[in-house]
């Protein structure tokens, strides 16, 4: 069987788009084109891969698979376009930076817009995705710089460790906030709100309550750091958190508190191993490592490039 890249990028849009209108859009070809292009796919395959319920298309479970499948071929294809433009137009220089999602609602952006300070022609691509998806993006040679948490699944990557120390939220009107540190013992019954049960920080917080004889009860489970502060703030609990998302949320309605014993985040600055950076990329890369030393445990440092 062989399939056209035509059909598979019709396809990818369809799906980022939810419309067969969408697509033709992105693509800037006809929506009987892309039709066409799908109904190909289709035959070819024999597989369904969409349903039309109240006027989007919503894939189905195989179209799902299929989509995570060529994701990062199609992106892939478009980054290339958008590095022929940069040369037609010569564009000076372009940064390419992928970080894990705590990261991306202030502390990057906030480094990417000190380093274009004196770069104002510099061309800027910049993805927050879960860090195994930052880890194939930059082995990939889809970005040239990545920040992700720990385990590190490539041994195609140069990494530059950072371990941060982790701090617990909690609802300003929690009696709790009244503790200058909390303890398992302090927290004994007490609704927290945590990462999924693989996730490095729930991990390491039971055991701190398991070595203190107690049990953690979980109220809620999330994906995102973000979405774990959003429920502290509502009251609903407490949770550990990595001071980078803390620190770039002004809402009132938390405060934060050490917690012992200490509980760190492995995390990775991360670039390819089989291929030369930029000067763009090592420039930033000395930046964003200097931007990061506050940040790291007193039980490592970062390497510098």
């Amino acid at each position: 069987m062989r399939l056209r890249f035509r059909q598979l990028q019709a396809f990818h849009a369809i799906v980022e788009s939810g419309t067969v209108t969408g697509a033709a859009e992105a693509l800037g070809i006809s929506q009987p084109g892309i039709s066409n292009l799908l109904a190909q796919l289709e035959r070819q395959t024999g597989l369904p891969l969409f349903e039309r319920i109240h006027g989007r298309l919503l894939p189905t479970p195989e179209a799902a698979m299929l989509h995570r499948e060529i994701d990062t071929v199609v992106r892939g294809l478009d980054h290339v376009t958008q590095t022929v433009v940069d040369l037609q137009n010569k564009q000076a220089g372009q940064l390419q930076v992928a970080s894990q999602h705590s990261m991306s609602f202030g502390f990057i952006p906030a480094v990417i817009a000190k380093f274009a300070k004196s770069r104002p022609d510099m061309n800027i691509s910049f993805q927050s995705q879960y860090s195994t998806k930052i880890q194939e993006w930059v082995t990939s040679g889809l970005f040239e710089i990545g920040i992700c948490e720990h385990p590190l699944l490539y041994d195609t990557l140069t990494a530059y460790p950072l371990q941060v120390e982790t701090r617990l939220a909690l609802h300003r009107d929690d009696p709790l906030a009244q503790h200058a540190q909390l303890t398992p013992e302090l927290l004994a019954g007490a609704p927290v709100i945590s990462m999924g049960p693989d996730h490095m920080t729930h991990r390491r917080l039971r055991d701190a309550f398991t070595e203190a004889g107690l049990k953690m009860r979980t109220r809620v489970h999330s994906h995102l750091f973000k979405n774990l502060l959003s429920f502290v703030k509502e009251g609903m609990g407490v949770s550990l958190l990595d001071p980078f998302v803390l620190e770039h949320d002004c809402d009132p309605r938390f405060v934060s508190r050490p917690f012992a014993p200490k509980i760190h985040m492995d995390m990775a600055v991360i670039t390819s191993a089989t291929r030369p950076l930029s000067q763009t990329a090592k420039e930033f890369l000395a930046l964003l490592l200097s931007e990061l030393e506050p940040y790291q445990s007193a039980q490592g440092a970062p390497s510098r490039p």
